[in-house]
């Protein structure tokens, strides 16, 4: 089993041009599937860090027609790319759900991150109109987080480490991703947070996972491209 390797792009930091080419040095270096943020200048559920370049990035460009044109120059130079992304609630609710939705389909997008909700309202439109909706589970298998993920059309996003809690006979990561199949989860698991190193990513293509997101460690990187790229290489590496 191949583990597919997720890279984040914290899209408009420094610029949208900026952010056009380094999906192509992600993809040169063999990144599988690219999360790209809608920027946001209240990213609250976000590291100081991630939260701080998506601020940047809206002081550089407010226009989310922007935006969506470097997405469509995204899907022109890589046309089979799988793309996910990634919005709060209310930044989807400012750019206009409807006008986000087309825009998201006209692109062959159709896996979406949607954090920050007030309520069920923009969820339920996205899923509606074809859009996989992911569900967040932590590394503790919260009941409540299993059950919305048996019931989402999207993929699961679990936890790859454990913050301090764990459920009893599911100390590790095989065991959770067991227990989520054993549940009846179908779609596919992606792992994420906390993963900086080629052993995080083998140890979940060991238990199982389907993909691994891959964040601020590539993104501190970019300020030197070749050592970048050579990581990114590394981690796909790990994931064969």
């Amino acid at each position: 089993m191949t583990t597919k390797l997720i890279c984040y792009l914290s899209f408009g930091f420094p610029t949208i041009d900026e952010s056009i080419k380094m999906v192509d040095e992600y993809i040169e270096s063999g990144c599988d599937m690219v999360e790209v943020d809608f920027p946001t200048d209240n990213a609250f559920l976000d590291s100081e860090f991630i939260g701080g370049r998506m601020k940047k990035s809206l002081e550089a460009c407010s226009d989310y027609n922007e935006y969506f044109r470097g997405i469509a120059e995204i899907r022109r130079r890589h046309e089979n790319l799988p793309i996910i992304a990634l919005a709060y609630e209310h930044t989807v609710k400012k750019i206009g759900t409807e006008f986000f939705i087309e825009n998201l389909k006209k692109n062959g997008i159709y896996d979406m991150i949607l954090v920050g909700l007030e309520g069920e309202e923009v969820k339920e439109k996205l899923i509606s109109e074809g859009i996989k909706v992911s569900c967040y589970v932590q590394y503790h298998l919260d009941e409540e987080e299993v059950a919305s993920a048996l019931n989402s059309n999207g993929f699961v996003y679990l936890q790859s480490k454990a913050d301090g809690k764990v459920k009893e006979g599911y100390e590790n990561l095989k065991d959770c991703i067991d227990y989520l199949r054993n549940k009846g989860i179908n779609n596919p698991i992606y792992c994420g947070v906390g993963i900086s190193t080629a052993d995080d990513i083998k140890r979940v293509k060991d238990a199982g996972g389907d993909a691994v997101f891959v964040g601020s460690a590539i993104l501190k990187r970019q300020e030197n491209l070749e050592e970048m790229k050579s990581f990114i290489k590394e981690l796909k590496n790990a994931t064969k």
